[in-house]
């Protein structure tokens, strides 16, 4: 089992194939996607690394989180989460993960959170048909209709689709196919859609229901070195920046 990534969405667009046809894609970039810490089974009773990307405002965070950085040498992430491994399939901490961790054509799961759509009625959050447009039915055509039973059992079941707040929850799409990889602008393109806004944080791992391909890199494609990525921390970021504008072109 190997590592995920953390990727934020840039937005969609399309790309042409040699015969023609256009394939619509989601445009996901790695922004410094870095190794901050080690979970082994020894000290934690499982393994896992936790990746940190993007860069905070260093004064909002705590003096812990900063000497949690400052003990793996790393500059500080803006996100961190842990993504569970193999033994064999650790990467030293410090390591950059590259765009070519996923091969093209192999199929990842994207998990991100959806975008909120605030108090929705249950025709749109839950695809009801509504009431009747006439015979008695007025003022009501779309609610959702009865709630409950008699006085037996007198009540509302949880979880009863009804009216409420809709989306900003967190959801995995499976099986979606890398089309294309960018390593040295850090873009990866995912066929379809993918959970979450412009701007918004999602995880890539390997599609579970699917086999690893041959060509995929283990454990990881990656650069080595923490202090070889805090020196050069400033050509990664200027070669970001035009790969976003470019992305959002696109679009």
């Amino acid at each position: 089992m190997r590592s995920g990534v953390i990727a934020q969405k840039l937005g969609m667009t399309r790309i042409f194939t040699d015969a023609g046809e256009h394939i619509p894609v989601t445009v996901l970039r790695l922004d410094r996607c870095q190794v901050v810490g080690h979970r082994t089974s020894e000290k934690n009773g499982y393994t896992a690394l936790q990746l940190g990307a993007g860069t905070p405002k260093v004064k909002r965070l705590s003096r812990a989180a900063r000497g949690h950085f400052a003990v793996a040498n790393v500059e500080p992430k803006r996100k961190l989460v842990e993504f569970r491994v193999s033994p064999e399939n650790v990467i030293e901490v410090g390591a950059e993960i590259t765009a070519d961790h996923f091969v093209e054509g192999q199929f990842v799961d994207v998990s991100g959170t959806t975008i909120g759509k605030g108090f929705a009625g249950a025709m749109k959050r839950h695809n009801f048909g509504g009431l009747r447009a006439s015979h008695g039915v007025s003022v009501s055509h779309r609610s959702h209709g009865s709630t409950g039973q008699r006085q037996d059992p007198g009540k509302v079941f949880k979880g009863k689709k009804m009216a409420g707040h809709m989306g900003d929850v967190n959801v995995t799409t499976q099986n979606l196919r890398v089309v294309k990889t960018d390593p040295e602008r850090g873009l990866i393109m995912i066929r379809g859609a993918v959970p979450g806004a412009k701007g918004g944080w999602v995880l890539l791992r390997d599609a579970v229901k699917r086999t690893l391909p041959d060509g995929a890199p283990k454990p990881s494609a990656f650069r080595k070195g923490s202090g070889e990525a805090a020196n050069g921390s400033a050509k990664p970021e200027a070669q970001a920046e035009p790969a976003q504008a470019e992305a959002g072109g696109e679009q």
